[in-house]
């Protein structure tokens, strides 16, 4: 729009001023990504309630990698702006931040957004919205499908991953497929997590896996009672528990059920929430086990040592874990993205930059890669241990 030759018509005839000044404004409200002088990305989480420990430690991450980017002038001179809602962890809630999000804050991206739960009403959203939705922290399938949903792009291993890890680990150690139990949130994300195990059992011969015990409790509750005397309750008594739920409930099952198990491996998935658990548990968090989509937070690697410099400076006191290391890690791979397209014009851009990073490097010691036929950055999985109060990288023979 020729902003002179408009002030000359406006000056000259009023209606067609009028008529101008109607179009301009549609057309800049049409867009308006491409009008900002940031990037706005937004994020759906837990910063409030029974979950808040997982969304204010991967949204201090996030913002930690967006401080250090906008301290070196942010991108192509524009700054990112994260703009967090709360959503309790209760999918209700994360289906309006997200419309809140994407049509009145205009977003380029949502990053980070937290849990199972809530990510069964905003993938739909982010596909029928053409928003991306990335880095989301949950390993479940409904963001890993085949072929991939074009606008659902994750950094991290699977939930089927993480639980295949532990059942390949606890057998390799000797302890058999019938002495194995399960306790999980009753949920698509227990489900995802539970189901991941099954199968991991019958692809090593056991296919009597409806025998197992498998306890489970309601989201945002720590009723775990129920659960436990289902796993109690076991025809064979269980030598190892896998753990698929928040850190609250599982702290309160573990508590109780040493009384009754004092010898038992308790094994949990990341999104349990690493250093909220060993906080829950206290004296009581020795031996547990934890796998992890990212390495150790206190790793040597080259990125991990910018992350604890950057949470440090920008992280607004949240102590190094393991979450807001993953929330530092799927903001690095956005901006990769965006640097990758040489633009921020619009919500496709920044898939197709993220789509053609094709094998790519973040300082982790692991290789990554994204293209249109695989939407998920990483398969890695590092199991670590509670060992004299501290998370501790974790070889299966050690069990």
């Amino acid at each position: 729009m020729n902003l002179g030759l408009l002030s000359t018509l406006c000056s000259v005839k009023p209606k067609v001023s009028f008529l101008l000044l109607s179009v301009f404004t549609l057309i800049a409200a049409s867009f308006p990504q491409a009008q900002a002088d940031t990037i706005k990305i937004g994020m759906s989480t837990a910063l409030e309630g029974p979950a808040q420990g997982l969304g204010t430690n991967v949204k201090a991450g996030v913002e930690s990698y967006f401080g250090k980017v906008n301290a070196a002038g942010g991108i192509n001179g524009k700054p990112l702006q994260l703009v967090a809602l709360n959503d309790g962890y209760e999918p209700d809630k994360a289906a309006d931040n997200m419309q809140q999000l994407i049509e009145k804050e205009s977003v380029f991206a949502v990053l980070g957004n937290v849990g199972t739960p809530t990510a069964v009403v905003t993938v739909p959203i982010a596909n029928k919205m053409k928003t991306p939705l990335i880095g989301a922290i949950t390993g479940a399938g409904l963001l890993r499908k085949d072929p991939p949903d074009r606008y659902v792009i994750n950094y991290r291993a699977s939930y089927a991953q993480e639980t295949a890890a532990m059942i390949d680990g606890l057998l390799a150690q000797g302890i058999k497929p019938e002495e194995i139990a399960f306790f999980t949130q009753k949920d698509g994300y227990g489900d995802a997590g539970y189901s991941g195990g099954v199968n991991a059992l019958k692809r090593n011969g056991f296919s009597n896996t409806d025998s197992l015990a498998h306890g489970r409790y309601q989201r945002n509750t720590t009723n775990v009672e129920e659960g436990l005397l289902t796993v109690l309750s076991a025809d064979v008594e269980p030598r190892a528990i896998i753990m698929v739920g928040a850190y609250k409930p599982c702290a309160e099952f573990i508590k109780l059920a040493k009384e009754e198990l004092p010898n038992a491996l308790f094994l949990n998935v990341s999104f349990v929430g690493s250093i909220p658990l060993k906080q829950e548990l206290g004296d009581q968090a020795e031996g547990i086990i934890v796998t992890q989509v990212v390495p150790h937070f206190n790793s040597s690697l080259n990125t991990v040592k910018e992350f604890r410099s950057d949470l440090q400076r920008y992280g607004n006191g949240v102590a190094p874990g393991f979450l807001s290391l993953e929330g530092y890690l799927a903001a690095k791979m956005l901006v990769m993205g965006i640097q990758n397209a040489n633009s921020v014009s619009s919500p496709e851009s920044i898939v197709d930059g993220l789509n053609s990073l094709n094998q790519f490097d973040m300082g982790i010691g692991v290789p990554l890669s994204l293209s249109e036929d695989k939407h998920q950055a990483s398969d890695q999985v590092w199991p670590t241990r509670i060992k004299n109060g501290e998370y501790v990288v974790l070889d299966w023979s050690d069990i």
